[in-house]
Formats: C-alpha cells, structure tokens, sequence
C-alpha cells in the first residue's frame, strides 16, 4: 500500500493528527530516517511522520506548510545529488549535511565507535599502516560510483546502481576500486550491453579531475558495503564473518548519538528555524 500513497495523503493524516497533537511535526523519507531521528526528537513535543520517500515528504511539507498554513510542519530529506545539481531546498524543508543520512553518521564519531565495537585491534593498526584511516579509504573507494551516478544522472543514461555486487571491483585486502571493473559492473547491473565501457570510463575519469566534495557524492549506502567487506575480510573481529549491510547500518544509528548529531550543520540550522518560532524539536534543544 506504501507505494500508493502521495503527498496528499500525508498531508491528510497530518492534518488530522491536529485534532490531538500541537506540537511540532517532523516528516522524513523513511523508515531508518524514523528510527534515528526519532530517538533524537523530543518526544513529548514532537511527532515524526513517515512518508515513504523524498518526493512526497518535500511535497507534503510545502503543502502543510504554506496552503494549510501549518507553521509547526518541518521536513527532512537526504541531500542525494542535490548540491551538486544545484538544487535549493528551503525551510521548512531541510536537508542531510552529507548526500544522505548513512554518510552523516559515517563521517561522525559513530563510525569509530562500531570499529571499536567490531573491529580487531591489531588487523586495524596494519590496516591503517599500510591504506590510511578507514573512513578515508572508505570514501575514496566510494567516490568513482558516485561521479558515475552524477553522469548518469546529467547524461539521461538511466544506469542502474542498486543491488551491485560490490565484491566485483572492490579489493578485500586493500578496499580500493577498481574502476574498469565498476564500470562493467554497472553495466552489466543495467542490463544494457550497447553501453561503451571505454566511452564510459573515458567520461568518469574527466568527471573525477573536477575534485568534487566527495561527502556530498558518494552514496552513504555505497559507504557501507565497503565497510562491510572490511570486516567481513580485512580488520573485522571473529563477529563480522557473516555481516550484512543491514546490520552495519543499525550499528551506526545506535552509534550515532546527540553527541554527534550537534556537531551537524543540519542540527544547527533546524533547531535555530525551531527555536525562532518557540517549537521543541531535539531532545537538547535550549527552547
């Protein structure tokens, strides 16, 4: 049913929900934006809605916020490749420090805190000897994908970049991408074999000399299924033989702490839109 429901939808259960709560209402993407967002929000003065993708929460926000003239409706959303699309999105519609919330808490603390939880001492000394820190490695691996999906996405090339198998041009001593390999990955993931690799490796290495901020790039889920194949092979304890993406990502969002998330510019600019209008919204705000 997720799938049929639209802005206005949204709209309607808010506006609904009105009739019990007047407090602040924060809509986000999804289901993972809910469970970490919520543990951060003020409970007692703040009720999170879910509405199942970007679209409809920047849509549903707009009309709440400026047709039903609810002034106590703010949003959040992944930044995805809007920064770099120069795409602006303005209060009450918010948005992710990084391309989405998985990069966020990838670049914070929480990052090395799940290496402190899974990570094994001595491999991760070597590790880091021999590559450098892993966050760094991490989105210097991500950062070819990124640009491709950036081409794609300026080009009209429809590639499809879910459910790759990142073991195919991902190295499980080194972590480093192998570009060739990635390409034809994405590719062969497309179903669309008249695509020219050469052309289209020729195109990401041009791409790549721009030097592009590489937080607002890279696909935070991208983040994770390297770090994945670093625990799983590389610097992992004896729990990570079998770890998946899933459980990596709810690692990072109990990581992820206040702590943490004050350190954001997103933290930053919603509580002072919050605080200038005398709404509760974060479980430290100074309202």
């Amino acid at each position: 049913m997720r799938e049929y429901l639209g802005p206005a939808d949204i709209a309607n259960n808010v506006s609904m929900l009105r009739g019990a709560f007047d407090g602040t209402i924060l809509v986000v993407e999804g289901i993972t934006d809910y469970r970490l967002y919520g543990k951060l929000s003020d409970l007692d003065n703040v009720e999170l809605i879910v509405a199942h993708s970007k679209d409809n929460a920047a849509a549903a926000v707009k009309e709440l916020y400026y047709n039903r003239k609810d002034g106590k409706v703010l949003g959040i959303v992944d930044s995805d490749l809007d920064r770099v699309l120069l795409v602006r999105r303005d209060p009450p519609l918010f948005q992710t420090d990084t391309r989405d919330l998985e990069g966020m808490m990838i670049r914070s603390g929480a990052l090395e805190e799940v290496l402190w939880e899974y990570g094994d001492r001595a491999k991760m000394e070597r590790f880091v000897k021999n590559y450098g820190e892993v966050r760094d490695v991490l989105i210097s691996s991500a950062y070819p994908l990124g640009i491709l999906m950036l081409i794609s996405e300026n080009s009209g090339r429809n590639l499809c970049f879910r459910d790759l198998d990142f073991g195919r041009f991902i190295d499980r001593r080194t972590l480093q991408c192998d570009i060739r390999s990635m390409v034809d990955e994405v590719i062969y993931n497309s179903h669309s074999p008249n695509f020219n690799a050469k052309e289209l490796r020729k195109r990401l290495e041009e791409e790549m000399d721009h030097n592009r901020d590489p937080w607002i790039v890279c696909r935070g889920h991208d983040l994770v299924d390297i770090l994945v194949i670093g625990l799983r092979y590389i610097f992992g304890s004896y729990n990570c033989s079998n770890m998946r993406c899933g459980e990596l990502g709810g690692a990072l969002r109990l990581a992820f702490d206040m702590e943490h998330f004050a350190d954001t510019d997103l933290y930053h600019i919603t509580s002072q839109w919050a605080d200038e209008r005398g709404l509760r919204l974060w479980i430290s705000d100074p309202v």
